[in-house]
């Protein structure tokens, strides 16, 4: 069985909630972000102080 492309690698919060999630092929992190039910969902790269891509090293 293959693994899941996505992984959740911290999550903070129950109804503002905040998450970074890799994605196992490439190595780079997203921050989920959103904000009780009727408000909505955000999804971005993380980004360094260069703003280049967080990656996180693939195993």
């Amino acid at each position: 069985m293959a693994k899941d492309r996505f992984v959740e690698t911290y999550s903070q919060g129950v109804v503002n909630v905040a998450k970074i999630i890799v994605d196992r092929e490439t190595g780079v992190n997203y921050l989920l972000g959103s904000h009780g039910k009727q408000t909505g969902t955000g999804l971005t790269v993380l980004v360094d102080q260069d703003g280049k891509p967080v990656v996180t090293p693939i195993d």
